[in-house]
């Protein structure tokens, strides 16, 4: 078996748990997450098996859509409600027109510090290992891209985003920076993913759902195919006279069109990997195989 489970991640669990339950549910190891939810986040979390295992950084290249609760006037430790308080401050007064004004600030592609309790690595160690042993975290700040920002309510002092973003963006970070930008503070109270490339909500499964099926027999109603998150690439099919140099990984004299990536399959259909053009020969060489 090999493949995406697209899962409905509930709040409480992180997504190493979920890939630990999918394992026992398969009784294998090569299982892996497309993206970390925060135990406090819930939603779409895409969860690799077997060789698709291989294509999970190509899904970190599609966009993120979240729905975020934000709370103003408390910030915390994490940026998230999980944290403790640090400061309580008065809401200045908002509405929508001027909150809508300050968010225009942060479309596009923008600078932002990830939170001290964050999985990034500095000196070799996560940050919020070393937050948690008692030491200073000034992670640098990093550029990010957020493509579209929508408020979706104002109930002061609550709002809610919807926010599309490239991979490495901090939802934390974006409540924490809007409270600081407004000058009272704030943190996130409530995350939805709604979107990780063409993995949605909508189709998402709660893993009891996927439990239910593995019961059953039928895990398989429920597997998206590996080439998943590379559909959106030209695809060409290899005759078979040139199987056996793409599976040994030289370079293919092919017609792609458009584009510096491809997808490869048999004549049969069969998805064969990945493909990239060389600049110098314009040859296909391919860089993620898939023998039959």
């Amino acid at each position: 078996m090999e493949g995406f489970f697209n899962l409905n991640k509930p709040a409480g669990p992180t997504s190493h748990d979920v890939v630990e339950q999918v394992r026992r549910l398969l009784d294998r190891r090569r299982v892996g997450h497309g993206g970390t939810l925060d135990p406090l986040a819930e939603g779409v979390l895409p969860i690799a098996v077997g060789r698709a295992t291989r294509l999970l950084p190509f899904l970190q290249e599609g966009e993120k859509v979240y729905r975020a609760g934000i709370v103003l006037g408390v910030s915390t430790t994490t940026y998230d409600a999980e944290g403790e308080v640090t400061a309580t401050r008065p809401l200045p007064p908002l509405d929508r027109l001027e909150l809508e004004a300050v968010l225009s600030s942060f479309r596009g592609e923008i600078e932002q510090v990830p939170p001290p309790f964050s999985a990034v690595r500095q000196g070799g160690r996560r940050l919020y290992q070393r937050a948690r042993a008692g030491e200073t975290v000034q992670p640098p700040p990093r550029r990010v891209r957020i493509f579209r920002l929508t408020l979706l309510s104002w109930e002061p002092p609550q709002l809610t985003l919807e926010v599309a973003c490239g991979s490495g963006t901090y939802i934390r970070s974006l409540a924490h920076d809007l409270g600081e930008r407004l000058g009272c503070g704030g943190h996130l109270r409530k995350l939805v993913r709604l979107q990780v490339g063409p993995f949605t909500l909508e189709k998402a499964l709660r893993p009891e759902e996927l439990a239910a099926l593995a019961a059953q027999g039928r895990l398989e109603e429920a597997l998206w195919p590996p080439d998943t998150p590379v559909r959106h690439w030209p695809a060409v099919v290899v005759g078979e006279d040139l199987l056996p140099a793409l599976r040994s990984g030289r370079p293919l004299a092919l017609e792609v069109g458009e584009g510096e990536r491809a997808r490869a399959y048999s004549p049969a259909g069969a998805f064969l990997g990945l493909l990239r053009r060389e600049a110098e020969s314009g040859l296909w060489r391919p860089f993620r195989v898939f023998p039959g």
